[in-house]
């Protein structure tokens, strides 16, 4: 083949090479410029694993705990610093995450003597993976534009494991230039990660998760138990039944469990009912009839009876157990 007189004559491996170098390079620059200062507020079951992935991720990662031993423990493992207060935590941070326990828990991060909001820098935002009601979530949003800070309610869904693997499904409601700014950095833990509309869309859409799981739990329950009355053998039966439409993560992750009558570990009895109470009060509010998720609350209501506070939300089966 002719070639041009001062035509640049490239081998192909050589322009392969040169082409992935230049890619690398370019994939550098990009995580260059993506990474951020993040304070995490909390650092239970979920938030300390979560607090984990930002740092592996390359993020500054500041962390805060009410038990400061916690977060002492967590800077050991994954480097970052430690603060004493939300408020000195979120200072000079671009975004600040929270996962703590109920509205009143929030509050008191966000606006208490130490609250993060009086140490958030203008134009940060503050995510809050918190499950709480929408209300609490459009009252805090409102006083964050005061701060001149952005707020995402950003409640997640995944358990322990997903929070542990980076797997999290994270529901968000808020402003859509502030979710497009945090939605690279929540990419750090979630699996997938989507705005549904203004503030409190992301706190009703949990109430929809909470809604359905409480349903297909008990109704697993049920068909487990069955099961077991009818001398069947439950592996057995559930690796039939999960291939057709009786198929969940639910049945996936938990049958084992339930049939070993084991339920330490997982989403807690407690923190189920604090959800499922967001739900029925917001029901009412909004006039959605809610009766398989009032039923299925008071049958969570018998189980803490039973000591099972702590349980994971499978333990419905235990309660069915006890029944006879």
């Amino acid at each position: 083949m002719t070639r041009p007189v001062g035509a640049l004559v490239v081998e192909p491996d050589a322009t392969i090479n040169a082409l992935a170098l230049h890619g690398a390079r370019f994939r550098i620059h990009a995580r260059e410029r993506s990474m951020a200062k993040v304070a995490f507020l909390g650092l239970g079951v979920m938030g300390y694993p979560m607090a984990g992935h930002l740092a592996s991720a390359g993020h500054e990662v500041t962390v805060y705990n009410r038990t400061a031993a916690k977060a002492k423990k967590w800077v050991s493992e994954h480097g970052g610093s430690a603060e004493a207060t939300p408020r000195e935590a979120a200072k000079g941070a671009d975004f600040v995450m929270s996962c703590v326990g109920n509205d009143d828990d929030l509050r008191e991060v966000c606006l208490g003597k130490d609250g993060a909001f009086k140490g958030m820098k203008t134009g940060a935002v503050f995510v809050d993976h918190t499950t709480v009601s929408a209300a609490v979530t459009r009252e805090l949003a409102g006083e964050a534009a005061g701060h001149g800070v952005a707020f995402i309610d950003a409640p997640i869904s995944g358990g322990q494991a997903g929070a542990e693997n980076g797997q999290l499904s994270v529901m968000c409601g808020g402003d859509a230039a502030a979710y497009d700014k945090a939605e690279p950095v929540i990419d750090a833990y979630a699996k997938i990660c989507r705005r549904l509309g203004e503030s409190g869309a992301g706190q009703v859409t949990k109430m929809c998760n909470q809604i359905a799981i409480a349903g297909l739990v008990q109704g697993l329950a049920e068909s487990l138990n069955f099961a077991e009355k009818a001398d069947l053998d439950i592996a057995a039966v559930v690796e039939v039944i999960s291939q057709g439409a009786a198929g969940s993560w639910q049945m996936a992750n938990r049958y084992e469990t339930m049939a070993k009558d084991e339920f330490d570990f997982g989403f807690a009895v407690d923190w189920m009912r604090k959800d499922l109470g967001i739900c029925l009060k917001t029901g009412d509010e909004i006039g959605a009839s809610l009766p398989v998720t009032a039923l299925v609350d008071q049958f969570y209501k018998d189980v803490q009876a039973m000591g099972g506070n702590r349980w994971d939300t499978s333990s419905l089966i235990a309660r069915l157990r006890k029944l006879g």
